[in-house]
């Protein structure tokens, strides 16, 4: 830096040059510069994870803390220290476990039947039909569609009664009528089917989108090799759907762990609360709202809560590793 001589001799420092001034201040623009390109991003994302710590990482954890204790819904803020207790009571619960085993029943009975009808419909549809637009709104009505709507309107189809659709139906073709809330596996069966007739056309558009993404060069490809319509949907669109129906499958199984206004409508509010006289469409979200809300029982209902929740981390473990084992073969 530059200095110069007073009059009494002491030497004092000049003003800084132009230059130098420059060079901090292009510095200075490039430090911010760099911190918007790094820290902008975050910004925007900021809200959403502010949002989630408030309304999903803090009740998840006040869950688990509330697991451990037990508290009664009528005195929440009295808890007593139990440990594990609530837990290991589950074990031994036999209403937990038919809930469990009734889960993933209904599951796979709503979500195999649902995601293959879905795939066939949306292979019907990705072909020139007319009315396509009109057919692509039909299918969203069921999942705009009231849950209990829905619920009213197949309890009405599956009355135990002659006049309900379902035993109208079996009557026809020569079968006796059947009790449907009374039986496990045909209550089972008509919850399965509300959900089915809810979800089946939300599916049908993810497959959908999916498959007007795969290019028409493989088909004009297999057309070439003589491969019929049947074999072009069995050899190019189900591999290439490979990542899409992995993704709703996985969507399906958490959907089914969360499954309650469906058996809950279906039984009406007398056995709607408890899943049947003998909790034979009772399902695992169905039985917190249950030991919570009806048996006063909040702790062990958070309990039953965090088992959901480790359930579907294991669904979507299952889910990455499969993912990366595609993305090695392929």
């Amino acid at each position: 830096m530059a200095t110069s001589t007073t009059a009494t001799g002491n030497r004092t420092p000049s003003p800084p040059s132009s230059a130098a001034t420059a060079d901090r201040r292009q510095a200075l623009r490039r430090r911010l510069y760099r911190w918007d390109v790094k820290g902008t991003p975050y910004l925007f994302v900021a809200p959403f994870f502010l949002l989630f710590a408030v309304f999903g990482l803090f009740p998840l954890i006040y869950t688990g803390w509330v697991s451990l204790h037990g508290v009664s819904t009528l005195d929440p803020n009295h808890m007593t220290w139990n440990g594990t207790q609530n837990y290991t009571m589950l074990y031994h619960d036999e209403v937990f476990w038919k809930s469990l085993r009734n889960t993933l029943t209904i599951g796979l009975l709503s979500s195999v039947p649902q995601l293959l009808a879905a795939m066939g419909i949306a292979h019907l549809l990705n072909y020139k039909l007319r009315g396509r637009g009109f057919l692509r709104v039909a299918l969203l009505a069921p999942y705009a569609t009231s849950v209990a709507a829905a619920a009213l309107i197949f309890q009405f189809i599956f009355q135990s009664n002659d006049a309900g659709f379902a035993n109208w139906a079996l009557h026809i073709v020569g079968f006796k009528p059947i009790d449907w809330q009374a039986g496990n596996w045909s209550s089972q069966i008509a919850v399965s089917m509300i959900v089915f007739w809810r979800w089946t056309g939300y599916n049908t558009l993810i497959y959908l989108a999916a498959m007007q993404a795969i290019p028409g060069e493989l088909y004009e490809a297999a057309g070439l090799d003589g491969a019929n319509r049947w074999q072009q949907f069995r050899n190019v669109t189900v591999p290439a759907l490979r990542p899409t129906i992995l993704f709703t499958a996985i969507i399906s199984a958490i959907g089914s762990l969360q499954l309650f206004g469906e058996p809950y409508l279906f039984g009406g509010s007398r056995l709607g609360i408890n899943g049947g006289a003998d909790n034979q469409y009772s399902t695992l979200a169905l039985y917190v709202y249950r030991l919570a809300f009806n048996s006063e029982h909040l702790g062990r209902a958070a309990a039953v809560a965090w088992v959901i929740f480790f359930i579907a981390v294991i669904v979507g473990a299952v889910n990455a590793l499969i993912v990366r084992r595609l993305r090695k073969s392929t």
